[in-house]
Formats: structure tokens, sequence, C-alpha cells
């Protein structure tokens, strides 16, 4: 009962009660006396019940804010170290980088929405890969898998990272087999851990699951505990610096290799497109979001005739940084092996989500807003 249907209760017994000892018990100003008390005590226990369910206690508010406290600091206790995005276990697994075609005779690839981050890197001819690096999501298939360069295996130190490729050129050869990172290569797993599909064509057509990636690693004595260094990111209270700038385009070379990022308000995140075909994920048809472009400028030379390439991954240099529709000019920085943007002498926070990071050799000739 509501506290203002026990007050109209209440003054209807008043009225009765009254009217009653008025008639009955006039003159009897004992039985009056008793009456009155009787009133009192009455309206007393209505008040005192409509407090009690009305009205908390500041006890219990004071647990419930706790309580409230307490379920919003378990809930983002941990992030992912190359996403920023929550999670409610510690990320302790360790990456994998993944070497994954980008000829045209290899798009759409598979398993490119699943990473968290993914480099795009020359190799030669004008051609580029991607080094797809998982460690918040495992895809089930991924590839096509294409062969190791140096640069790369680099990339993947500075992850400490398990490298899976298939096949090398001569100096990645060397360093792989020095131990220089942990790896899995497709020349000695092909039909095994590798598999090759039947609607594309050498060398476009290898393909490994997340679980023979494992398979893999275990049968190698790979550990796969030890989470990445983590990025920077965003808080939740913070802005992005910039100008506006929703779209951006890089040349590698030609049209073929030519990469469009174009911003969607609506989602907070870029689309990527290859060739003027967006890309997406072979087995889903998912489209690949991306919350951070990272753009940066490297030293190349050209090694040999085949035109293999040595990329300087550690002199650091300027970069573009593409935002929530803004855009930056800023520097880069190797730490530890991990190319960090900078600016003004501190890490800038990446916006929590995917990155894909271009790696060019003239900003100026190779970009355009």
């Amino acid at each position: 009962m509501s506290c203002k249907k026990k007050f109209c209760f209440l003054l209807y017994c008043v009225k009765i009660i009254k009217g009653y000892t008025n008639y009955n018990l006039k003159g009897l100003d004992r039985v009056k006396k008793r009456v009155n008390w009787l009133l009192f005590i009455v309206a007393l226990f209505l008040l005192m019940s409509c407090s009690k369910n009305e009205v908390p206690s500041s006890k219990q508010t004071d647990t419930k804010d706790l309580e409230k406290t307490e379920t919003k600091e378990e809930e983002s206790k941990y992030t992912y170290p190359l996403t920023g995005l929550p999670t409610d276990k510690k990320p302790e697994n360790r990456a994998v980088t993944v070497m994954v075609n980008n000829h045209p005779e290899g798009r759409p690839q598979s398993g490119l929405t699943k990473a968290d981050l993914v480099f795009e890197i020359l190799a030669e001819g004008g051609v580029t890969r991607f080094l797809a690096v998982f460690q918040s999501e495992k895809p089930e298939m991924i590839g096509p898998v294409r062969s190791a360069r140096p640069y790369y295996v680099e990339v993947a130190k500075g992850l400490d990272a398990l490298y899976v490729h298939h096949g090398w050129s001569e100096k990645a050869q060397k360093m792989l087999e020095s131990g220089y990172v942990d790896s899995l290569n497709g020349l000695f797993y092909d039909g095994t851990l590798f598999e090759r599909s039947s609607k594309r064509k050498a060398p476009h057509n290898s393909y490994i699951t997340y679980d023979h990636i494992e398979e893999g690693a275990e049968e190698e004595n790979f550990s796969m505990v030890g989470a990445p260094e983590p990025y920077v990111f965003l808080k939740e209270d913070e802005e992005v610096g910039g100008t506006e700038q929703s779209s951006a385009k890089i040349s590698y070379s030609t049209k073929t290799f030519e990469v469009r990022y174009e911003y969607d308000p609506a989602s907070s995140t870029y689309k990527r497109f290859s060739a003027g075909v967006q890309t997406v994920d072979n087995e889903t048809g998912d489209p690949v979001l991306l919350n951070n472009i990272f753009i940066v400028e490297t030293n190349h030379r050209t090694i040999d005739s085949y035109g293999l390439l040595d990329i300087d991954l550690t002199s650091g240099g300027r970069a573009f940084l593409l935002q929530k529709g803004k855009l930056q000019e800023i520097q880069w920085e190797n730490q530890d092996g991990r190319i960090v943007p900078y600016l003004n002498g501190k890490e800038v926070p990446l916006v929590p989500g995917k990155t894909w990071i271009n790696i060019v050799p003239d900003l100026d000739k190779m970009v355009q807003f």
C-alpha cells in the first residue's frame, strides 16, 4: 500500500472512531483518551512502514553504489595489447604473424578481418604483401600464405610473435634457420599443416587454419604464451588531434596496388580498397574495417638484380596518422622492435580497435589526400 493510500485510510478510521466515541462514549473522558492514544499509535506505525518501504537507507544506497563501481572496474580490468579493447580475461597468448599474399590472383584474402594489426610493405616489382598480426582473435582460415622477406621477419621479432610463411628469400632463410624468430614454413608442411586451394593456382593457393598453427607450434615446441608489449590507446574522454580528412590514397606502383581509405562516420571506421575494390574476407564477405591508418616513410634500397629490397625499420622518420576522420602529420620511432607513432617526444595514442600500417619510401610522392 502506498503512503497516500495509507494516509487516506488513517483519516477514514479517525472519522469513524471519533464519531463512535462521541455518540456512545459521551462523558467518558478516560475511554476517549485511550482511543486517542490508539489512533496515535496506528498513525505512527503507518508512517514508519511508509518510510521503510519508500526511502532506502544510506547504507543500502552506499552498498549499491559500491557494487556498481566494483562491477565497472571488473569489466575494464584487462585490455588486449594490440587493440586496446576490453577483455574479461588477462590476454596472455602469444601473437601470431602470417605472411599474406596481396597479388590480384590472391584477392580477396582470408582472415584479415580478425587481424589486430596489418603491415603492408613492398616486396619486389612494385608488389606489396601483408604481415597480418593475430592476438585478440583467431580466424578459422588465413591466406593465401606467401614467402618470407627479412624486414617482415624483423617486425615479427619486435612483437615476439610466431612467424608463419611459405617459402623465403636467401637472406630471410639465413635469419630463420638461425632461430632469429620461431617460425612455421609451408615448404616443410605443404599438404599437412598448409593446405592448397583447388580454386586458385600456385603460388596464390596456400592456406593455413589457426588450429594448424597451434598444432605446428606444439610439434616444434614453440611457446604460445607471452603477450606482446602493449601500444598506448586513447581513453574514453580523450579526443584525437589533427585536421579534418576523410580519405587517403596510397600509390605503391600501378593501379593494381593503389590503396584507398574512406572514413565512415556512422561506424567511426575506415573502409579499405585495393584497385577500387573494397577489401573483404573471402570466407565470410565481411569488410575490413579499421580504426587507425598509420602511414610510415622509410628508406628503401634495391639490393640485387631481382629487385629484392632492404627496408630501414629502425631509424624513425615522418609519418601520417588517420583517426576518426582526422589527419595528423607525426613521427615514427622503433621502440624495441615495434614501429610506434610519436609526436613532440611522446607516443601518440591509438584509437582502440584495429590498425593498418602502410610502409612507403616517399610520403610526398605516394600519398594523396
